[in-house]
């Protein structure tokens, strides 16, 4: 395994670690393509590696006992995967894959807890990264209970937007009946909607950005607090590619 060097990483989180911190890490970072579907994290099973997102997209699921799903999380360059193992858990009920195909960084778990374990400073960087997640988590709860499909559908659309490369989002109806709870044909009517005010133009498996200041009108209060939350802690942005 070859190490990595800090200047050419793109994941905002392993960018933010301090350059004695990151030499720790960069023995133990493996990069490898991820497949749209690959799993990262199996529901119910330990966790061996954690996976430091550079480009595509992670969803994290969660199933109740019936089989009801939802998305409850996002992934991407700015954060991991497994952030459960930095709480002192192995394995998670939730489950994680690409829902847009990339590359990342993985990390055996055990290797990031040593580090954890002997560094102060990094720990406490790692627990202000999952304090963002569970802000995110609070936030989408938030939405669910205060905000109309729209509003929620422009709020998910503007966190993909944050951690794509371009304006081209590639996103089928069904995941987004998924991300939103709600049946696909309400999706499709929510879309058009979008369409309607010139926010986005949707095709078969795509919806492209062509106006994100009308998303985050549109939003309203539902967007940005956690993302300025994550800026705080973390010390970067979150959606770099849109500032820097």
């Amino acid at each position: 395994m070859s190490s990595v060097v800090q200047s050419t990483i793109k994941n905002r989180l392993l960018k933010a670690l301090g350059p004695d911190a990151f030499a720790r890490f960069a023995p133990h970072l493996e990069l490898v393509d991820l497949p749209i579907k690959h799993v990262l994290v199996e529901a119910d099973q330990p966790t061996m590696d954690v996976c430091f997102l550079e480009r595509g997209l992670g969803s994290m699921v969660a199933t109740s006992s019936d089989n009801e799903t939802a998305e409850v999380g996002h992934i991407g360059r700015e954060g991991m995967t497994g952030e459960h193992i930095v709480m002192g858990s192995d394995e998670t009920p939730n489950r994680t894959f690409m829902q847009v195909e990339g590359a990342g960084y993985l990390m055996p778990a055990s290797a990031l807890l040593d580090i954890l374990n002997r560094d102060g400073a990094t720990r406490l960087l790692f627990l202000r990264y999952v304090h963002c997640c569970a802000l995110q988590l609070s936030h989408t709860a938030l939405a669910n209970a205060r905000y109309n499909v729209y509003e929620r559908l422009a709020r998910w659309l503007l966190m993909v937007h944050d951690r794509i490369d371009d304006d081209d989002l590639p996103l089928t109806h069904e995941f987004l009946s998924i991300m939103l709870g709600v049946r696909r044909s309400g999706v499709t009517d929510q879309i058009h909607m979008l369409e309607g005010v010139h926010a986005i133009k949707a095709t078969r498996g795509n919806i492209r950005v062509l106006d994100r200041e009308k998303l985050r009108e549109i939003a309203s209060g539902c967007y940005g607090v956690a993302e300025r939350e994550y800026e705080r802690l973390v010390g970067v942005p979150i959606s770099a590619n849109r500032r820097e």
